[in-house]
């Protein structure tokens, strides 16, 4: 059991949209990803997705809306819909799922990132 200073674990990663494990819990993961950009439409068809913005801005595109987050908001996307993360400037998020998912859900390509990566 050791504290967790999340602006720390931040200071240690620039890259984006490559998310890191920082805790476990039963089995779910607390991951710290970076985001600019446009990420890939997709789903994670047997879980939900928690976005917990700690620092910036960031939209989830959906088929029929877009949702802001600000610093402080937190979104649960439900499982098996399908979104798409943007932000135009960097935005540090707070994921929480369970152990195993992959950042890209369905659709495998360029911003698939590696599993189950600590800092």
């Amino acid at each position: 059991m050791t504290k967790i200073n999340l602006k720390e674990k931040l200071s240690k990663f620039s890259e984006h949209w490559t998310p890191k494990i920082i805790a476990e819990m039963n089995d779910y993961q607390f991951k710290l990803v970076k985001i600019k950009g446009d990420f890939v439409w997709h789903d994670h068809a047997d879980t939900d997705e928690v976005f917990i913005v700690l620092e910036g801005k960031m939209v989830i595109e959906f088929e029929d809306e877009t949702v802001e987050l600000n610093e402080g908001d937190m979104y649960v996307v439900p499982k098996g819909i399908q979104h798409k993360p943007h932000a135009e400037n960097e935005c540090k998020v707070l994921l929480v799922e369970p152990r195993g998912v992959v950042n890209t859900g369905n659709t495998e390509g360029d911003l698939t990132a590696s599993n189950d990566v600590w800092i």
